[in-house]
Formats: structure tokens, C-alpha cells, sequence
């Protein structure tokens, strides 16, 4: 996953899944029904990606794991940073991803779950 373009693939394979560039060049948001389940800083070598994630994991993962930090500019227990250097394994970052993306449809209202489940 150290690689842009697998990132943004598996990223985009999630159902609704859009990416935007709402803070400017450099920061690739993406989003489910507007609301934002991954952010990469592209321009970084290596890439850091941000993710939502359920505060005890998020801890645990921080502990576990240098390339794991709070993220920076957003809730510090809800959001984290990994810097995407090889030290976790592919599998593993897409654990993540998919975690991210669950607990951001979960907070969506029925209506639009029930649209992503139609896509």
C-alpha cells in the first residue's frame, strides 16, 4: 500500500466512495455521502494516510506501532495517521481502511445507508 495508486484503488472500491480535494492540492480526501473516511497527504514520502478509528483501537494501534500517530488537526481520539513506510503490512492497512469507512457509514441516517447498499 506504499504506493499512491493501490492506495486510491482500494480506496475508491468502497461502495459511494468519492475523492475531493476540499482543503487544496496535496490533501486527497475521501468520502462516503459527503463524510470524510480517509485523508493522504500525497505529496509525503512516505505517504501518511488518516483514518477514523474507534478510540481504544486507536490507542492500542498507537502502542503498537511507531507509524501510528494521532492525526493532526482533527479529534486525536477518533483519527489517526499512518505513515505507510513499510512497517505494516498491506492487509493490515486495509483492516484499517475498512474500519474507517464502517464507522463512518454506521453514523449515516438510514436513508443513506440503505442508498449505499443499493450502489
Amino acid at each position: 500500500m506504499v504506493e499512491l495508486a493501490k492506495l486510491r484503488t482500494y480506496l475508491l472500491s468502497k461502495p459511494g466512495a468519492e475523492e475531493t480535494y476540499p482543503f487544496g492540492p496535496g490533501t486527497l480526501v475521501f468520502k462516503v455521502v459527503g463524510k470524510m473516511f480517509a485523508l493522504v497527504a500525497e505529496g509525503d514520502t512516505p505517504l501518511r494516510l488518516s483514518l477514523k478509528c474507534d478510540p481504544a483501537h486507536g490507542q492500542f494501534l498507537r502502542d503498537q506501532f511507531p507509524a501510528v500517530r494521532p492525526r493532526y488537526h482533527l479529534d486525536k481520539r477518533h483519527w489517526l495517521t499512518v505513515t505507510l513506510d513499510g512497517s505494516m503490512d498491506d492487509g493490515h492497512i486495509q483492516s484499517l481502511i475498512d474500519e474507517s469507512y464502517r464507522l463512518v457509514v454506521q453514523k449515516l441516517s438510514k436513508a443513506a445507508r440503505q442508498q449505499l447498499a443499493e450502489t
